[in-house]
């Protein structure tokens, strides 16, 4: 060879060029199809423009069969449970893109195993606990997780105990959705009105409140957690389990219900998925819904002990 020029050498420093162009995205060349895009020739590389050619970018990183990791979960813990190895991606505008898809992916996965159990004919509470559990994003978005501790009062276990965003605890009390015993809401005169089922189970809800609110100093105290301004949620059936009643008319029931409660609100297994879908395909739609629902409600200050 002569002067270490070979086979393809004239074309290296084009090659060299095209690869320090800012903005060159790894793994947008190479000619292969992208699915639903389309064909490029090889050695091309692109920028992607626009959430869809984002997402068709991702998917192909995704899918690319160049990567090849053993044990896929156990190394997505040893990067997660390391905070240096997190903050390399989140520095990155690609690397935050590619941390928010996995995380919405994640959340899709999610919302669609706890639809299925909702929808499911023989789910017990345990069951929606399990799939609920770990999710506190399917709230919405005053929530920042759940606490550690499910009794935080002797003699009460709440389902799942979730934190608002000024460090407030909210209960989530948990009944059946589609093998709820009995109605949602029954006929009294010329109006729909909560069900038995409804009132007892919101009649729970507020004596975990009342004694959250007696033992608020030693909850203080242990847990770190102000309860002056604690409030409660009742999951509670599925329109579906009541065809001959609209599902708007058992969500107006309901919404004009716990509009009285202050403390308490109340939504069906249907509502609670409507929400979190909107919040994966549109964020500001949910943030704006939760602003109504929080101006339909009394201020919570106003009935603490």
């Amino acid at each position: 060879m002569d002067g270490g020029q070979g086979p393809g050498a004239a074309e290296e420093p084009a090659r060299r060029e095209r690869c320090r162009r800012p903005g060159a995205l790894p793994g947008a060349g190479g000619g292969r199809d992208v699915p639903g895009g389309p064909r490029r020739p090889a050695g091309r590389h692109v920028i992607p423009r626009g959430r869809s050619e984002i997402a068709l970018w991702l998917e192909r990183i995704l899918r690319d069969d160049r990567i090849d990791v053993e044990d896929p979960l156990e190394a997505a813990r040893s990067i997660a449970a390391s905070p240096e190895a997190v903050a390399l991606p989140a520095a990155d505008d690609r690397g935050r893109l590619v941390l928010q898809a996995a995380e919405l992916r994640r959340r899709a996965a999610g919302l669609d195993a706890l639809r299925a159990v909702v929808e499911g004919p023989r789910a017990l509470e345990r069951d929606l606990q399990r799939a609920l559990e770990g999710q506190h994003w399917i709230f919405g978005g005053r929530f920042v997780g759940e606490a550690a501790h499910r009794r935080p009062v002797p003699g009460d276990e709440v389902d799942i105990p979730l934190i608002r965003g000024d460090g407030s605890p909210h209960i989530v009390e948990l009944k059946r959705s589609m093998s709820l015993a009995g109605p949602l809401v029954e006929r009294h005169r010329n109006a729909w009105v909560p069900a038995a089922q409804v009132t007892e189970a919101v009649g729970e809800a507020v004596n975990y409140l009342v004694g959250l609110d007696e033992n608020r100093a030693r909850v203080r105290a242990e847990f770190g957690i102000e309860t002056r301004r604690a409030g409660a949620l009742v999951l509670i059936g599925h329109p579906a389990g009541q065809p001959d009643v609209p599902e708007a008319e058992i969500t107006e029931a309901l919404r004009t219900f716990h509009t009285h409660l202050g403390r308490v609100e109340v939504l069906t297994y249907q509502e609670l998925l409507d929400s979190a879908h909107r919040a994966l395909v549109d964020p500001a739609e949910p943030v704006e819904a939760e602003e109504r629902r929080a101006q339909d409600r009394p201020c919570p200050a106003l009935f603490s002990r």
